[in-house]
């Protein structure tokens, strides 16, 4: 007996899903099986789970949330403040019983909007420890608020049997396909970078994996870093049209999985690989679930009571559907609108899915100087920061900036007055030789901060080398041009 026949004994007052029709707000709302939507939800929400309880269990929160004497917040989010004293154990705590409660659908709403806002307020805390997967995890919470993913195999359903339904909108399927293609298809589009069409970082990367069994001998083939980067360019360029299509769909299924475990065994990224695999199944048939089911002998049909209800203000959902997809793919190419390469100068690489595409090796020095005597010195930055914050920082030119003023309010309220503040910084962008990265000429602590782009950036001039720069920090200075710590000192504007 096919699931159509099932729905119709089951479900005789649910609406049988339209032939193909041309009418593409009929298509819009057409209902599916709502399977794929509810296995998604389970799916995810155990994800989320396992991700707060590892922060809970590696005893992550205090050293990045609490231990740091400041935080890297965004332009315009300098109110978001983690919570005080043992506050942020308890965030964690809460994202935790959020977390269980859209795996199981209790509470379903408010769980998956106290997740959302949960892993939004993490996401802003520190731009030190912001991840593309944070982001998406993030992104993904938020539309299971509005998704109907709790009306079956739910504790809802179970609690309220008038929420029961068998179908769902095809934009609730559909919007989720393009938020989970998003990361491969961008991904695969800011991969038409230069470096990487060269092999670079990635061939740097493979070279250092010496304790990877299955790696070893073939990272240090001539070929293999131009053969992976192309490889992982066109997987993210292309999986999402296969995995739509019905032929091409299951071997799809393999090369992502593939690419996700070898990601996972080459670099430390967290439970992104794990996710990826799993949510590559929603863009399968929506009535796979059952399928699945079905054949180890499950029963998986539904008891509904009512048909699903139709959209009471059908012109809003398609507009609010419309904006958030184009906001989506706009606002990943504003590092467009910046002067520069984004993996050089970092203005528009958060929130636009570039991934793995830069290596920075820094040396920072930050100086300051006291205008009425023209005393100063070379601050101890890590009595400040932590050490993930000090390597992201020296990598970032508006964290270089936000850190600045950071010292020059230290300095103030320590009754040293307002200080002058210079910033050398030498950069090895992808193994080039180093060259400076911002304009030692300025006192950054007069400088605003913005959105903007950073005139002060000096552009990248330094070529790509055969053989990465192999030179000790220490010496960088012997190599390069750049300002004496006496000429930092005694730099006047």
């Amino acid at each position: 007996m096919s699931i159509a026949e099932i729905e119709s004994k089951q479900v005789e007052s649910t609406p049988p899903c339209p032939a193909m029709s041309w009418n593409w707000r009929e298509r819009f709302f057409a209902p599916v099986d709502i399977a794929s939507l509810v296995a998604f939800r389970v799916f995810f929400g155990a994800m989320m789970t396992y991700h707060v309880y590892a922060m809970l269990a590696k005893d992550w929160i205090a050293p990045l949330y609490i231990q740091p004497v400041m935080h890297f917040t965004y332009p315009g989010f300098g109110w978001v403040q983690p919570w005080p004293g043992m506050g942020m154990y308890v965030h964690f705590h809460v994202m935790g019983i959020a977390a269980i409660g859209v795996l199981l659908g209790g509470c379903y709403r408010i769980s998956a909007v106290v997740l959302t806002l949960g892993m939004a307020h993490v996401l802003l805390i520190e731009k030190a420890f912001y991840l593309n997967h944070y982001y998406l995890m993030t992104l993904l919470c938020g539309l299971m608020v509005v998704l109907p993913a709790h009306h079956a195999w739910s504790l809802d359903a179970w609690w309220r049997p008038s929420l029961r339904a068998a179908t769902c909108p095809t934009w609730c399927l559909w919007l989720l396909r393009f938020q989970i293609g998003m990361p491969y298809v961008y991904g695969g589009l800011a991969k038409l970078e230069p470096d990487w069409l060269q092999g670079f970082p990635l061939g740097m990367w493979l070279r250092r994996k010496t304790d990877l069994t299955w790696l070893a001998g073939i990272a240090d083939w001539e070929w293999s870093p131009i053969l992976f980067s192309y490889a992982g360019m066109l997987i993210d360029l292309f999986v999402v049209p296969l995995l739509l299509r019905r032929r091409t769909r299951w071997p799809a299924l393999f090369v992502v999985t593939v690419f996700h475990l070898m990601n996972s065994s080459i670099f430390d990224i967290g439970i992104f690989p794990w996710m990826m695999i799993g949510a590559s199944l929603i863009f399968f048939p929506p009535d796979w679930p059952r399928t699945f089911l079905r054949r180890l002998g499950i029963s998986a049909t539904l008891n509904a009571s009512e048909p699903p209800a139709q959209a009471k203000r059908p012109s809003l959902v398609l507009t609010c559907v419309g904006l958030y997809v184009a906001f989506q793919l706009l606002f990943p190419l504003r590092c467009l609108l910046y002067p520069g390469r984004a993996i050089w100068t970092e203005e528009g690489h958060h929130y636009a899915w570039h991934m793995m595409l830069r290596e920075k090796d820094v040396g920072i020095r930050f100086y300051v100087r006291d205008p009425n005597s023209s005393q100063g010195g070379v601050v101890d930055v890590r009595s400040f920061l932590s050490s993930r914050q000090l390597s992201r920082m020296a990598k970032d030119s508006d964290m270089i900036l936000t850190f600045v003023h950071f010292l020059r309010d230290h300095f103030e309220a320590h009754g040293k007055g307002r200080l002058q503040i210079r910033v050398l910084a030498l950069v090895s962008l992808n193994g080039r030789k180093p060259q400076l990265m911002l304009d030692p000429n300025i006192d950054y602590a007069s400088v605003p901060r913005y959105w903007g782009p950073q005139p002060w950036i000096i552009p990248l001039t330094e070529p790509l080398r055969q053989e990465p720069w192999n030179v000790p920090l220490a010496e960088w200075e012997e190599h390069i041009p750049c300002p004496t710590p006496d000429q930092m000192i005694e730099l006047v504007n």
